[in-house]
């Protein structure tokens, strides 16, 4: 069924990558949930009504408040793909992480109410009614694999809200029939039973609610970019016959599609400046059109023909890969004078054995010992920025 409107309802739908196509994938999802839970707000109230049953009218709010949650997961959604403007250069696409914010606290709170209902249940015992189960397991299967499809937060949330309507109301159901069971055997029980179960899925829903509300919170401060894109882009900007290598890379999502990178690029100093930067030029446009990346991309020169340069070189390089074989230095500088000064960058682990100040010291000492000059040694320290 989700291929079906997805192939009737959304042009272009395979390339989920897109903004526009995302966009329409989330308001898709939503609109389903706004129907759905409408339908199922709609029924139970007239259920309730014609049966004067205060449990199927109260349980048809909760259906109204799900309607407001998809409600406003097609706002989030709207919200999020408006263009950037004067106060928000970056663009909305953020929003939908609040959306989800929104929809994490709602679970919390339900889960509240869920354990507070279930103990009073257990105080006041009375039968419960059936919910209806087939259609919140409708909602949970669309928001679940569209969310997948698109990778939402929101939509994840969303489909977790949907599961948890669906195992309390199955605890009802089967609180009922035990009941039912039990009436039937003549056999008394001095408390509910459905009571007892509701305590165990309140906690479930509120720790449920507790993750996804960290996984919103995440992204809206600031969480590494996947290894594999970045690895991506940084293949690819290799493959070009200036890059001599790449470094100190940095990512910056400000949405689920929006993203921003920062790269560093050595190039031969021998080469034309003006040529090597219209190719430099080149790549960052060429990124943008490819992966739909804003690149930004600093060239470093490569100097070679130094012979203490050289050796400076091969002096740090032994060093690091005797300290650790996977520490990778990059920029390397010697700005001579009477006291002559190495300035290169290392990336290293934010765990990494030795502090800052030790391993400056342990590879001063090592250029001391092996080149028998005084060096000033000022390293920059790279962590990194991507998982």
């Amino acid at each position: 069924m989700i291929e079906f409107l997805r192939k009737k309802f959304i042009k272009n739908y395979k390339n989920v990558k897109d903004e526009k196509v995302r966009t329409a994938h989330g308001k898709m999802a939503a609109i389903i949930g706004i129907i759905s839970n409408f339908i199922l707000f709609v029924t139970k109230l007239l259920i309730g009504i014609f049966t004067f049953s205060i449990s199927i009218i109260g349980d048809s709010i909760n259906n109204l408040s799900d309607f407001a949650t998809s409600l406003a997961t097609l706002v989030g959604f709207h919200l999020a793909s408006r263009p950037a403007d004067k106060e928000h250069p970056y663009g909305h696409e953020r929003i939908e992480y609040v959306t989800g914010l929104i929809i994490s606290l709602i679970i919390i709170i339900i889960g509240v109410v869920l354990g507070v209902t279930s103990i009073l249940k257990i105080v006041n015992y009375k039968q419960e009614e059936i919910d209806f189960i087939l259609l919140k397991v409708v909602q949970f299967i669309c928001y679940k694999k569209i969310g997948k499809i698109i990778n939402s937060l929101a939509l994840k949330a969303a489909s977790i809200d949907s599961l948890n309507d669906c195992i309390s109301t199955s605890i009802v159901l089967i609180g009922t029939i035990v009941i039912l069971i039990l009436a039937k055997l003549s056999i008394d029980v001095p408390f509910s039973i459905d009571g007892v179960l509701g305590i165990f899925v309140a906690i479930f829903v509120v720790i449920s609610g507790i993750k996804l509300l960290k996984d919103e919170i995440d992204p809206l401060i600031g969480v590494p970019v996947s290894k594999d894109f970045v690895n991506q882009i940084n293949k690819y900007i290799k493959k070009h016959e200036v890059v001599l290598g790449t470094h100190d890379i940095m990512c910056h999502m400000y949405g689920p599609t929006k993203c921003y990178m920062t790269v560093h690029v050595e190039v031969d100093s021998r080469l034309d400046f003006v040529e090597t930067h219209d190719k430099i030029d080149e790549i960052e446009r060429n990124v943008k059109d490819k992966y739909n990346v804003i690149l930004t991309i600093h060239m470093d020169p490569v100097i070679f023909g130094d012979k203490e340069l050289d050796e400076v070189k091969e002096v740090v390089n032994n060093k690091l890969k005797e300290i650790d074989s996977k520490l990778e230095f990059h920029d390397l500088r010697l700005i001579k004078g009477n006291i002559s000064k190495i300035i290169f960058d290392l990336s290293v682990d934010y765990n990494f054995i030795y502090s800052e100040k030790e391993l400056n010291d342990i590879i001063e000492k090592e250029l001391e010992n092996k080149l028998n000059k005084n060096y000033k040694l000022i390293i920059n320290f790279d962590y990194p920025f991507v998982e």
